[in-house]
């Protein structure tokens, strides 16, 4: 079937099961990131389903030049 890879402990791809990848388009800051970060991880293993959270530190594509785009990579991190 197609190729399998991991990311972090979650393989995707191949004969895997569907896997979800999820979280805030951007983060707009460390406590409610990580509020949606651990409610997302508690239903993911109630329900079973493979979960990789992913979370834009810097959101280039927006409608506006003037939107917020994120905190940047150093404190994204």
């Amino acid at each position: 079937m197609g190729r399998k890879i991991k990311i972090g402990s979650v393989a995707v791809g191949g004969t895997s099961p569907l896997a979800f990848i999820a979280g805030p388009c951007v983060i707009e800051g460390r406590e409610g990131c990580l509020k949606i970060a651990d409610r997302l991880a508690k239903l993911a293993e109630e329900e079973e389903i493979p979960l990789v959270f992913k979370a834009s530190y810097d959101k280039a594509n927006r409608t506006s030049h003037r939107s917020y785009r994120g905190p940047g990579l150093p404190r994204g991190l």
